[in-house]
C-alpha cells in the first residue's frame, strides 16, 4: 500500500518541478521567464497608471480593461515567487499551506480573466447594439456590482475544490510536475476516492471553460447581427476593428486554457515537458500578451502611454 502523509505530524512538503530535462540550465531559462514577467507587470501596472491619471479614459470599456489588467497582475504575481525561486535557487520544496494559497489564488484569478473577458464582451454588445442606452446601463454603479460579482463568483467556484481536495489524504509520493500548484497535478497524488472532486471539477469546467466563450460567442453573434443589418461597410470595419483587441484577449487566454485540459485529460502518459510548456503558456501567454494588444490596438491607451512617459521624461 502506499504510505500515506499524514499534514497533521510535522511539516508537510510538496516538491516542485522546473524544466524536465533542463535542469542543468535553469539559470539560462530563467532569463526568458525573468523577461517574460518584467513585460507582464510593467505592461499591466502602465496600463492601470494610464487609465487612473486620463479623465477621459473613466469610460466602462476602459474600467473593465483595468479590471484585466489587475486580474493579469494577481495571476503573474501569484506564480512568480515559485517559478522563480525554483529557477534561480534551486528551491523546490513549497509547505503545504503555501501550494493550497498559491492554489487558490491562481485559479481564483484565471477564472477571474475568463468573467472578465465576459463582461467586456457585454460592454462591446451594449456599446454597438445599444449605443443610445449605452451610458445609462452601464453607470459606475452598475460596473461596481459587475466587479463585486465577479470576485464572488471566483470565490465561491475556487473554495469548494479547495476544500474538498485539502480533506483528502496525500501518498508518499508528492513530487508535483510544475513550478507552481495546480488542482489539475495536485489531486493525482491524492490516495482517496476523488469521484466527487472530479465531478465538481468538471462542473467548474462546464461553467467556466464551456460556457463563459459560449455566451460572449453568442455576444458576437448578436454584434455581427446588428453591424450587418444597419452600418454601412465603413462603419462595419469600425465597430468590428472596436472590438478586435478583445477578441484576441478572449483567444490568449481560451486557446491555452482548453489545450491544458485536453492534456491533462487526454495526454497523461505523454512528454513531462509538454505539460510544462501547456502550462506555462497558459498561465503566462495572457498577461504578457493582452498590455500588448490594447497597447497597439487601442489609440487611446497608447497616447495615454505616450503622454504618461513624456511627463515623467518633463520631471
Amino acid at each position: 500500500m502506499s504510505e500515506v502523509i499524514n499534514t497533521t505530524k510535522g511539516p508537510f512538503y510538496f516538491i516542485l518541478t522546473g524544466i524536465p530535462g533542463f535542469e542543468a540550465s535553469h539559470i539560462w531559462i530563467s532569463i526568458p521567464f525573468c523577461c517574460l514577467y518584467t513585460i507582464s507587470i510593467m505592461g499591466n501596472t502602465t496600463i492601470l497608471n494610464v487609465i487612473r491619471t486620463e479623465p477621459s479614459l473613466h469610460q466602462p470599456m476602459y474600467l473593465f480593461l483595468s479590471m484585466l489588467a489587475l486580474t493579469d497582475l494577481g495571476l503573474t504575481l501569484t506564480t512568480l515567487p515559485t517559478v522563480m525561486q525554483l529557477l534561480w535557487f534551486n528551491i523546490d520544496k513549497i509547505s503545504f499551506e503555501a501550494c493550497f494559497a498559491q492554489f487558490f489564488f491562481l485559479h481564483g484569478f484565471s477564472f477571474m480573466e475568463s468573467s472578465v473577458l465576459l463582461a467586456m464582451s457585454f460592454d462591446r454588445y451594449v456599446a454597438i447594439c445599444r449605443p443610445l442606452h449605452y451610458a445609462t446601463i452601464l453607470t459606475n454603479e452598475v460596473i461596481g456590482k459587475i466587479g463585486l460579482s465577479i470576485i464572488c463568483r471566483c470565490v465561491l467556484a475556487v473554495l469548494p475544490s479547495l476544500f474538498l481536495l485539502k480533506r483528502l489524504p496525500f501518498c508518499h509520493s508528492h513530487l508535483l510536475s510544475h513550478s507552481y500548484c495546480l488542482h489539475q497535478d495536485m489531486i493525482h497524488l491524492v490516495c482517496g476516492d476523488i469521484r466527487f472532486n472530479s465531478w465538481y471539477g468538471f462542473a467548474l469546467v462546464l461553467l467556466i471553460i464551456v460556457m463563459d466563450p459560449l455566451l460572449i460567442v453568442l455576444s458576437y453573434a448578436m454584434i455581427l447581427k446588428s453591424v450587418l443589418g444597419v452600418a454601412t461597410w465603413t462603419e462595419r470595419l469600425r465597430a468590428l476593428n472596436n472590438c478586435l483587441s478583445h477578441i484576441l484577449a478572449v483567444l490568449v487566454l481560451y486557446v491555452p486554457m482548453v489545450g491544458l485540459s485536453m492534456t491533462h485529460r487526454f495526454a497523461k502518459h505523454g512528454s513531462p515537458l509538454v505539460h510544462v510548456i501547456m502550462a506555462n503558456t497558459y498561465l503566462l501567454a495572457p498577461p504578457v500578451m493582452n498590455p500588448i494588444i490594447y497597447s497597439v490596438k487601442t489609440k487611446q491607451i497608447r497616447q495615454g502611454m505616450f503622454r504618461l512617459l513624456f511627463q515623467r521624461k518633463v520631471h
